[in-house]
């Protein structure tokens, strides 16, 4: 069924409706591109699969393309990735060339004759090297990027300073080297995608049954890519405290993104490192691209984990206090941001592996306090964190960038 904010109306309300579709009439005509490197997995391709369709549905002209990249080209922007969080990097002239040709590669066949381009993530950075620029270029950096390599972030820095802005997702991450206009954006959640919809119990029963999930007992979940800033060796040992305690199931669920070929191998490496625990169904692994899968784990859990040691933002911590699930948390990047220690979930040094256990069995053990901490999540997210104020957020911003 085609996206119309109109569906929205009960959840924000007739006034926030109609003011979306009152600053949407000052870019009426305009035509919009988005450019990304993925179809699917992560939160760039679930926001900009909601927030396409809403903006064409205002009367915003907007298209996606998701740039095509080789196995060589997606392992070395892993690698920026990962530099861009802090890591070393060995940047030879061999990497810059695949990343740049690539790009020039994807410029060939993709015409650009759109009012305005946004570019999403390092990966089409370099997009805008290989145009004759004559409209607004906008960054969207989704990542955590407040401590960067120092050596990546002086080659990026040749690529940015042609944009007309640089957008991020927190205070954090704006760079006083930077002599472009930069803006601070909050990523947010759609609430009637089937990630994060009311779902009858007929369907939750049947896709438990599907993937084999026992509910006999507490569940904790992390819903993360297996990536080692999200750190799922870290969230296993978490659990194997609390389990010492109280008699639990850990859940870890991440799909397999087309950009992200460090995955596997660390799903595999987990996967041999506790086979034991894996065979007697005390931790599931889920690697399926289910979004309907993903948003049953959530609401089935009794505690959501998410324990990144570098983290953008966490649209899975949105998610999960969406749905009035309590939350511990790393108090690191967009995290805190969303969740108010004690007050709507629980915020910890991402290295405090007693502190993580001792929130989640306070949780487990006092069932009235998880419901507490829920429901204020779900207020919070409601207020600040959906797709529905993201809309407007770009709709105003672009248009005093047309200024």
């Amino acid at each position: 069924m085609r996206k119309k904010i109109e569906n929205y109306l009960d959840i924000i309300g007739i006034n926030k409706v109609a003011e979306i579709y009152k600053n949407a009439q000052k870019l009426q005509g305009i035509h919009i591109l988005h450019i990304n490197s993925t179809a699917q997995g992560g939160g760039v391709a679930e926001m900009l699969s909601s927030f396409v369709p809403l903006m064409n549905d205002v009367g915003v002209h907007t298209g996606w393309r998701v740039l095509h990249g080789t196995p060589d080209f997606f392992t070395i922007t892993k690698k920026f990735h990962n530099a861009l969080q802090g890591d070393t990097i060995n940047l030879t002239e061999m990497k810059k060339s695949i990343y740049r040709q690539t790009n020039e590669n994807f410029a060939v066949f993709t015409h650009i004759d759109h009012d305005y381009v946004i570019i999403h993530d390092p990966q089409p950075l370099p997009l805008i090297n290989f145009y004759s620029k004559q409209q607004p270029w906008l960054l969207r950096f989704h990542i955590e990027f407040s401590k960067p390599n120092d050596l990546l972030w002086e080659y990026f820095k040749r690529f940015i300073i042609r944009y007309n802005m640089l957008i991020v997702s927190n205070e954090n991450y704006l760079k006083k080297d930077l002599p472009i206009e930069q803006k601070v954006m909050l990523p947010a959640i759609d609430p009637l995608s089937p990630k994060n919809i009311n779902l009858p119990y007929s369907t939750i029963k049947k896709v438990i049954k599907k993937f084999k999930i026992k509910t006999d007992k507490p569940i904790i979940t992390q819903i993360s890519r297996f990536d080692k800033w999200k750190d799922p060796a870290g969230v296993i040992k978490i659990f194997k405290k609390v389990r010492e305690k109280i008699d639990c199931r850990l859940i870890l669920c991440g799909s397999m993104a087309t950009d992200d070929p460090e995955g596997i191998l660390i799903y595999e490496r987990l996967v041999k490192q506790e086979k034991k625990l894996l065979e007697n169904g005390d931790i599931i692994f889920l690697t399926a691209e289910n979004n309907i899968l993903v948003n049953i784990l959530q609401n089935v859990s009794d505690v959501i984990i998410q324990k990144s040691i570098r983290e953008g933002f966490g649209l899975t911590v949105t998610e999960a206090l969406w749905k009035e699930k309590p939350v511990v948390a790393s108090n690191i990047g967009g995290i805190p941001l969303q969740i108010k220690d004690g007050k709507n979930g629980f915020l910890l040094d991402p290295m405090d592996y007693s502190g993580f256990a001792d929130r989640i069995i306070e949780i487990l053990r006092h069932p009235d306090l998880g419901k507490e901490l829920g429901k204020n999540g779900k207020s919070i997210v409601r207020e600040n964190f959906l797709i529905t104020r993201l809309l407007n957020d770009y709709i105003k911003t672009l248009f005093l960038v047309r200024e």
